[in-house]
């Protein structure tokens, strides 16, 4: 009798456990970041959303080395369940096409991302390309907007760039091929220094990505590419679809990242970490706060 009444209790306290669980965290997901101020910024933005608007925690490994090439791998292990990626890096070193991607394309980046098991969501808006800046002083001067309009002046300006963008096949010669930009000098610079040379009018265009931090201060304008030379490097999420399975609340949390932010807003964000010193976790919280996002 007393046998039976220990099972008895021991039942019971089992329910009572299963029940009390429910209202516990219900299961860890894994993220990668590449080791990138925006990434670390954006990862902590999905961060918050998830845990506010699920039941789920998310663990963070930061700044993996490689990008791409080592957390792409991971992924298809099972090691991580999603990560910020670009659509022009999927294209290429993923998919392994050797076409210059561009937006319209996105149909068949998906359809190539479901056959390794994963899907593209929570496409932010921002488009993280290279691209070619000028002072606004030119820009004033000459009236130029395009790629094309610096071309025909480019021989009355010096051009600065990091030493491998002389040497990239995508870098200064596809320019000349492209656009036939011939500048009258050139301009080897650190990568940090870039943006110095640019206000000290040692130079007058200088290569850039289109969300450094340091651009949304600058006293420059981001030329259009109006030939399409460099691909479209769209940020979003790639995610196994086996989470989504798994968790099917996830997707309307990763809906609320899609157009969240313009690129002059990821350049803002990444220059009060890079330069103002906030945490990203700071700038991600308070820039969900302005979008309304929070509970």
């Amino acid at each position: 009798m007393k046998k039976r009444t220990v099972v008895l209790i021991v039942g019971i306290l089992l329910v009572i456990v299963g029940f009390t669980g429910c209202s516990s965290k219900t299961g860890v997901i894994n993220m990668a970041t590449k080791p990138m101020t925006e990434q670390y910024i954006l990862g902590s933005m999905i961060k918050i959303l998830i845990e506010q608007d699920t039941d789920l925690t998310v663990n963070i490994t930061e700044g993996v080395g490689g990008g791409t090439s080592n957390i792409q791998p991971a992924m298809e292990r099972g090691e991580f369940d999603f990560y910020p990626e670009y659509t022009g890096s999927g294209w290429n070193a993923v998919l392994k096409e050797e076409s210059i991607y561009d937006e319209s394309m996105f149909s068949e980046l998906q359809k190539g991302y479901d056959k390794l098991g994963m899907t593209w969501c929570g496409m932010t808006g921002f488009n993280n390309t290279y691209g070619i800046a000028v002072t606004k002083e030119v820009v004033e001067k000459y009236n130029i907007k395009t790629y094309s309009d610096l071309a025909a002046i480019s021989g009355d300006l010096i051009f600065g760039a990091e030493y491998d963008f002389f040497e990239r096949e995508d870098g200064y010669r596809a320019l000349y091929e492209t656009y036939g930009m011939k500048f009258a000098d050139t301009m080897d610079l650190d990568i940090g220094l870039k943006y110095d040379a640019l206000r000290q009018k040692k130079i007058d265009v200088m290569n850039i990505f289109t969300t450094d931090g340091q651009l949304s201060a600058a006293d420059a304008v981001v030329l259009e590419d109006d030939r399409g030379l460099y691909p479209s490097y769209v940020c979003g999420f790639v995610v196994r679809n086996d989470l989504i399975r798994e968790y099917p609340e996830l997707q309307s949390v990763f809906d609320k990242m899609d157009n969240l932010i313009t690129d002059d807003e990821m350049a803002g964000l990444n220059y009060k970490v890079e330069i103002d010193g906030q945490s990203p976790e700071d700038v991600a919280k308070d820039f969900l706060q302005e979008k309304g996002l929070l509970k």
